[in-house]
């Protein structure tokens, strides 16, 4: 299967580049993924399509301000680093710009001198391993000095930092949002609980691969990245219950979707587990764990819409993305929802 076939036409003015006001008053399309047929809903109808007994799962991850302007030591040149992953105590995986300048043993400060970082590794596109020195507590430092790692496709600036976590966000760790979480508030999620509609909570930490283009012709030759997931003994006990009583499982977002499929796939139910995931999902895969989705409309050609399209059919995708356009829905991280079921 070629990555082409999963291209459509987006008009640019469609990437949603600020938030709503209001969380919930995003739209809705709902694609039922047997007929293909559509219909357009705000966001807060989404308790409509709930029934008691249903579980809804969200990703607790946490973004952190990962997005940091300093300067070279020696020369004052301005450098630009982001976090991706805790390698070792104070050490980091990163990304440097521009990453000539960041050899091993170069020293970059920030925030007056209140944080410092030494390069002592490099990594290919622009990698590199940095030390971090500072006093205090990490955390503290970093919330007060970093910035949210918006997608490239966000140009604005955003004013209020916690319009990009979730309400229910917890676990630090991610370098991008979970962003179909992004539309529920908390009275939203009480009113689902109301219901009688459960909600689970697992953790996967979003990593900038999620942004990375397929950079190959045929979709089966993509090396996936892996992120790190963590699912509780409370959370598979309480799917395993909605599985045995008929109920259905519904995800809130891929990366939920993801941690839940990489379970049911190595066992013949939802464990207690914590480790990576590298797993691709695309046109094909026979799911084992869920049985609705809600996302975001996503980038062309991503990984996204073919785990997307593995659950509804390329082609009833393809067709409610034409609609989405057709309708101007504002699509990827502050956009709209779909929800397949």
């Amino acid at each position: 299967m070629r990555v082409e076939d999963f291209d459509f036409y987006l008009p640019e003015e469609l990437i949603a580049q600020t938030p709503l006001k209001e969380r919930a008053e995003s739209r809705l399309m709902v694609l039922n993924r047997e007929t293909g047929e559509v219909s357009h809903n705000k966001f807060k109808q989404v308790i409509d399509f709930l029934s008691e007994g249903d579980c809804l799962v969200l990703n607790d991850t946490r973004v952190l301000p990962a997005r940091l302007f300093g300067t070279k030591e020696d020369t004052g040149a301005n450098i630009e680093v982001l976090l991706l992953k805790q390698e070792d105590n104070d050490e980091w995986e990163t990304l440097v710009k521009p990453a000539k300048r960041i050899k091993v043993g170069s020293v970059i400060t920030f925030g007056d001198g209140r944080l410092s970082a030494t390069c002592t590794d490099t990594k290919d596109h622009g990698g590199r391993i940095l030390k971090f020195s500072y006093d205090g507590i990490f955390y503290e430092v970093l919330d007060e000095l970093g910035e949210m790692p918006l997608p490239p496709y966000i140009r604005e600036r955003l004013d209020d930092q916690d319009r990009y976590q979730t309400v229910f966000a917890r676990e630090r760790g991610s370098a991008a949002a979970p962003t179909a979480g992004l539309h529920f508030t908390e009275e939203l999620l009480e009113q689902i609980r109301i219901k009688g509609v459960h909600i689970a909570f697992i953790t996967l930490h979003v990593g900038l691969g999620t942004f990375r283009p397929v950079s190959v012709d045929s979709i089966e030759e993509h090396d996936m990245h892996a992120e790190f997931y963590q699912v509780s003994e409370g959370t598979a006990r309480l799917l395993n219950e909605v599985k045995s009583n008929g109920g259905k499982i519904v995800t809130v977002g891929t990366t939920s979707t993801r941690t839940l499929e990489t379970i049911r796939s190595k066992h013949s139910e939802f464990v207690e587990e914590s480790g990576w995931t590298s797993i691709f999902i695309y046109p094909g895969y026979e799911f084992k764990a869920i049985d609705g989705l809600i996302t975001n409309f996503h980038l062309p050609k991503s990984t996204l819409i073919m785990l997307v399209s593995a659950l509804a059919g390329r082609d009833h995708v393809l067709n409610a993305y034409e609609t989405a356009v057709n309708e101007k829905y504002r699509f990827f991280s502050f956009g709209d929802a779909m929800l397949i079921k």
